[in-house]
């Protein structure tokens, strides 16, 4: 087959203690996953889980740096759990998600909160706040057989050695398994997609220069620094 451009190059993640690397098919983000963080951004703790997306090739290898995006003066951190998936499936049982998870990262769901802001007063949708150029770089991944627990462990983020976020991921409102379970009868997930879990209280605003360090206990390390 031949196009009347060149195909943009596959979009892929490092994976732990390893040269191959994991394919990245799609971005996945769940909304307010965890119950301080809900409450610190003024929303209602009882909502079902929700989904908003980013583009493949967002991604960034750890440790890496990025760029400060334009069009935002209040560019925050978010530090998530990452779940890659390996095997396709809808309707997925939360009893059977287990089965469709290759592996788990770190991952940091940059966000321009300002032009969210403004997208959420004038009820527009948030692409533009969550789906810019670098704004998801992800630790390397480790395969499902290697990771403790996707049900307990700290997960942290200090800027310039200065912790901002602590929690635990068994804090999730939605376990991996409930909001993965979810995400599968809106779509029909496929391997390669990768899944950001939700974030701890404590997100704040970075600027050039600051370097962001994170992890969950177990599954990774992520560093950041903003350029």
């Amino acid at each position: 087959m031949s196009y009347v451009i060149h195909p943009a190059p596959q979009a892929s993640l490092a994976v732990a203690n390893s040269s191959d690397r994991f394919p990245v098919r799609r971005i996945f983000c769940v909304g307010r996953n965890y119950e301080e963080h809900v409450a610190e951004m003024g929303n209602d703790t009882r909502e079902a889980p929700f989904f908003f997306t980013k583009p493949a090739d967002a991604v960034m290898d750890s440790p890496c740096t990025m760029p400060y995006p334009t069009l935002t003066n209040n560019l925050h951190h978010e530090i998530e759990l990452v779940i890659a998936i390996g095997k396709a499936g809808s309707d997925i049982a939360p009893d059977e998600v287990q089965n469709h998870i290759w592996g788990a990262g770190v991952g940091i769901d940059m966000t321009r909160r300002d032009v969210q802001q403004q997208a959420k007063d004038k009820r527009r949708p948030w692409d533009m706040s969550k789906g810019f150029d670098h704004s998801a770089p992800i630790s390397a991944l480790v395969p499902l057989a290697d990771v403790p627990s996707l049900t307990e462990g700290t997960i942290w983020l200090s800027v310039n050695g200065e912790p901002r976020q602590t929690g635990d991921i068994g804090d999730m409102i939605w376990t991996v398994d409930e909001h993965i379970s979810a995400l599968s009868q809106a779509v029909r997930l496929e391997a390669g997609d990768i899944i950001m879990t939700g974030t701890p209280a404590g997100v704040g605003a970075v600027v050039r220069g600051d370097v962001m360090t994170g992890g969950v206990d177990g599954i990774g390390e992520i560093q950041v620094t903003v350029a």
